[in-house]
């Protein structure tokens, strides 16, 4: 199969290109520099140089491929605005190319985050957040979703706060910049919220399976982890960086304090059992351990 993947080379990207390659698909990788076109044609992708706002580049991937994954996201936490721009970009370049592929039959996998559910671990038929910081996501996912009514095998992988590979990646990964930055390995509240978290290796296995076979209309969990306490996440960043390991105020994440207040376990069951995936690759506390000082 021929796959046109967004952010094809970032953490999570060059680990779903290394896995697709691996299984004998080729490859069209969006990239939006020089740097990110020779990381591409590096792995043995081809590069399409543009980037997710531009929506003519999109259409053009589609049109030169058999199934689309999307994960590009423009990740800039610093402000409630940036993450709104952000959020409206992918928003835009989902309904191009989903109207790109609409009556085709066509797989496109899109990613999205795992919910929260109060008292219990998330599952894969709870529907994700709507409203809130990063609501708009949820809402672009339900309408790719929408798409298997329109001859679009659309599917959504559901990744938790925490995407990992050598230590770096997810919300762990912020929690290690800022505390190198601030002096203190910092956990918001008590630290007894738990985040789910997955190696991005794994993660690959699961968008490839996704793209592959999974029935249009479908949500799966990337979940290898079900959920670590960020209390234990900052005491082995702390150790890792001979810092000191404190409670901090919520405000010091921006917008994202509340998200990372917040218990939010998840199961990844149903996706195991019904697509036989099966995580082999380092828990979160344990690649952790590869943060260096």
């Amino acid at each position: 199969m021929r796959v046109f993947i967004t952010g094809g080379t970032g953490l999570i990207g060059s680990a779903v290109v290394a896995e697709l390659l691996g299984r004998g698909h080729t490859v069209l990788a969006l990239a939006r520099s020089e740097t990110s076109a020779q990381a591409a044609e590096k792995a043995g992708a081809e590069p399409i140089r543009g980037g997710l706002a531009d929506l003519d580049t999109l259409r053009t991937g589609c049109d030169r491929a058999d199934g689309v994954i999307h994960l590009a996201f423009g990740n800039d936490f610093s402000s409630a605005e940036a993450v709104a721009r952000s959020v409206a970009e992918e928003g835009a370049a989902l309904a191009t190319l989903g109207e790109a592929l609409t009556g085709s039959g066509r797989p496109l996998v899109t990613v999205s985050g795992t919910p929260w559910v109060p008292g219990r671990p998330s599952t894969e038929a709870d529907p994700v957040p709507t409203d809130g910081p990063v609501g708009g996501r949820g809402r672009s996912v339900m309408s790719v979703l929408g798409l298997a009514e329109h001859g679009v095998r659309s599917t959504a992988v559901r990744l938790p706060r925490t995407v990992h590979n050598e230590g770096a990646g997810g919300f762990a990964g912020l929690l290690t910049t800022i505390a190198r930055r601030s002096g203190v390995a910092g956990y918001p509240g008590d630290g007894t919220q738990r985040w789910p978290a997955v190696h991005a290796r794994d993660a690959a296995v699961l968008f490839r399976l996704a793209l592959e076979g999974a029935p249009a209309g479908t949500c799966w969990h990337a979940v290898a982890d079900e959920g670590d306490r960020v209390r234990d996440i900052a005491t082995v960043i702390g150790r890792r960086l001979g810092l000191p390991v404190e409670s901090v105020p919520a405000g010091t994440y921006g917008p994202l304090g509340p998200i990372f207040a917040t218990d939010q376990p998840a199961s990844s069951a149903h996706t195991r059992q019904a697509l036989g995936w099966a995580p082999t690759h380092p828990s979160l506390l344990d690649d952790l351990e590869n943060i260096h000082p």
